[in-house]
């Protein structure tokens, strides 16, 4: 997902020795050592189930800011079930899997910035503070949820292992219902990423006023800026995909699967240093 699109726009926050408290993110403190989040870059390594689907084209397009464009694909998308491990540079996190472990479930639509290949985020869920939080930094729309997923074994028989036949489930609850089900059944290993995990993500950037102001809330399109992009060997095979009623609205529901697709599991990790600006 590494991408150069936009134009670079320098970042800064506050650092130890101004007045008063300091820190990158909310909570502020006299060292900054309290904030909620520590400064990029942020390195993530995950497990991956992913079903390739196809939505109506104008619902998708409805869910496209201004500055993307539907492209050459209209109405591609992809559920994605991911359990991640992160960790900040010097990885102080990983001594303590409570905080580096979390689950994820997020929507992808097809789309094009100024005719290059990328995909836009409308939905996505996570189980812990410290990721929604992370992701409203990057304009990206988490919200917290339940999320289950299996994961390969190695030995035993309490799961399937990365072979032709293996099944792999996932599954997102939100308030105590059930919203969406997927699995993916096995079928064969290549090298090819799936188009929609291998593209730049865009999203909007934007936070409610507080105060208010005579403009209003600013919203920019952004990219991520990732680097050291790895994936494994994609398994892939027939998908299943199912949106439930789990009352999450008319605007959730015009995303349901008219046609479902092939479905990968594959392992993945990345460094996300920041952001750029597409368009202010």
């Amino acid at each position: 997902m590494t991408t150069t699109t936009g134009h670079s726009t320098p970042r800064t926050h506050t650092g130890p020795g101004g007045a008063g408290p300091v820190g990158y993110s909310l909570p502020l403190s006299p060292t900054g050592a309290s904030s909620m989040l520590t400064p990029p870059p942020w390195h993530f390594s995950g497990e991956v189930v992913m079903v390739e689907y196809r939505v109506d084209p104008d619902a998708a397009r409805r869910f496209l800011p201004p500055g993307l464009t539907p492209g050459a694909d209209p109405g591609a998308a992809a559920a994605v079930f991911a359990t991640w491990q992160w960790c900040s540079a010097d990885g102080a996190e990983l001594a303590d899997p409570g905080r580096c472990q979390f689950g994820e479930f997020l929507i992808l639509l097809s789309c094009e910035f100024e005719g290059r290949p990328m995909a836009r985020c409308p939905y996505a869920w996570v189980d812990q503070a410290v990721p929604m939080m992370r992701g409203w930094v990057q304009g990206m729309p988490k919200q917290f949820g339940t999320i289950h997923q299996s994961r390969p074994v190695t030995v035993g028989r309490a799961g399937s292992r990365l072979e032709p036949g293996g099944r792999f489930d996932g599954a997102l609850s939100v308030h105590g219902r059930r919203a969406v089900e997927a699995s993916v059944t096995l079928e064969r290993s290549g090298d090819r990423a799936p188009a929609l995990h291998d593209v730049p993500l865009a999203h909007t950037l934007t936070f409610p006023e507080w105060v208010p102001s005579a403009d209003g809330p600013r919203a920019r399109l952004v990219a991520s800026e990732v680097s050291d992009v790895e994936f494994s060997r994609i398994w892939s095979g027939s998908g299943n995909l199912s949106f439930l009623d789990g009352g999450l609205g008319d605007d959730f529901a015009s995303l349901v699967p008219l046609e479902v697709g092939d479905g990968h599991v594959f392992a993945y990790g990345e460094t996300l240093h920041g952001g750029r600006l597409l368009t202010d």
